[in-house]
């Protein structure tokens, strides 16, 4: 028996009934032979950590942009975050830890320079739209590996693609808008919780709020401190979901972290000095697509691509969302800002 097939009947053993197996997963989008070692959601996640796109991650904002501070967020710090609150919560209801990871490793691949603001400008200019979800998954399936994509998983792709909706979309339930697996609900799950904790005490570091700012009866409920507060929501989600085909969470617990994402949105993303570099970043965006678009010639050159795979608009939205904060600067400087001649 290869050691792959005996991880795969281990987990037949001590994984939930309602977790998703390895050798039951639904496949490729085109098959190839199994790995002698690997289980088949372990292959995507080692696929993911290796590409280009997930080390690029490292300098892209997180909420500060460009941040040269050392403490700060980037999106890389914030996937490993994400990452980690997953595999807990995986891990004590007992479902399978490596599509668990894939997913948090591989769900904002698709991300643009500048946070938000980035997702922003692309879906202003590019006519089809831009999501980072969407773009996320398009990473997988089409550009990272040299344009080959990572033929990954069906269930780790969709887990992916239905990791968030945006602003407003809740993050527990079920329907067409959630990923069937448990798996990767439990990352939509965890990157609510990783970003309302770690975009806090960002903001608080930062200066833009104070401690006395954040509403006494969210520290009441969810705890004074950042990690008192993720373990009352992880506790929480663990000890409501055992042995049960949905995740939930208490009423309490619930409320309280939608009362904390909104009021997040209202003081930090909505902060002034926040909106004042999140306006910059978008200029930055909008003018290098339109500068690329009306340029072809030299968005060849600068992307190096030989030639177009796609239309003109989709290259220049896929180049752009590729790149990192200081990448886009530099390409930015380079088209629009004046060389001084020495």
């Amino acid at each position: 028996m290869l050691i792959r097939e005996k991880l795969e009947k281990l987990e037949h053993q001590i994984l939930s009934p309602y977790a998703c197996f390895s050798d039951q997963s639904r496949g490729r989008q085109k098959p190839e032979q199994e790995c002698d070692i690997r289980p088949c959601f372990q292959r995507d996640r080692d696929r993911i950590i290796h590409s280009k796109p997930f080390r690029r991650l490292k300098h892209k904002t997180q909420v500060f942009l460009a941040p040269t501070g050392d403490h700060y967020r980037t999106r890389l710090t914030h996937t490993i975050e994400v990452n980690q609150i997953a595999r807990t919560i995986a891990r004590a209801l007992f479902l399978n830890e490596h599509l668990t990871e894939a997913i948090a490793l591989g769900h904002d691949l698709g991300h643009t320079p500048f946070g938000h603001a980035g997702e922003y400008a692309l879906n202003q200019v590019h006519s089809p739209g831009f999501r980072h979800w969407e773009q996320s998954l398009r990473v997988v399936e089409v550009l990272a590996n040299d344009g080959a994509g990572l033929n990954l998983t069906s269930e780790v792709r969709e887990g992916i693609l239905k990791h968030s909706k945006g602003k407003d979309s809740p993050f527990l339930g079920s329907g067409e808008d959630f990923p069937s697996t448990l798996e990767g609900r439990v990352v939509r799950v965890a990157d609510i919780i990783a970003y309302v904790n770690h975009d806090l005490e960002d903001a608080l570091r930062a200066g833009l709020i104070s401690k006395e700012d954040i509403p006494k009866e969210l520290i009441k409920t969810l705890g004074e401190t950042h990690s008192q507060r993720i373990n009352t929501m992880v506790s929480d989600l663990i000890y409501s979901s055992q042995d049960q085909p949905q995740l939930t969470m208490s009423e309490e617990i619930f409320q309280a972290i939608n009362r904390l994402r909104e009021w997040l949105f209202e003081k930090v993303y909505e902060h002034p000095e926040i909106r004042r570099e999140f306006n910059k970043g978008v200029k930055i965006v909008q003018d290098l697509y339109e500068y690329f678009v009306n340029h072809p010639e030299h968005f060849l050159e600068i992307s190096q691509k030989k030639g177009l795979k796609f239309s003109l608009e989709q290259e220049v939205c896929d180049f752009i969302a590729g790149m990192s904060d200081r990448y886009a600067l530099y390409i930015y400087q380079q088209i629009f800002i004046p060389t001084s001649w020495l």
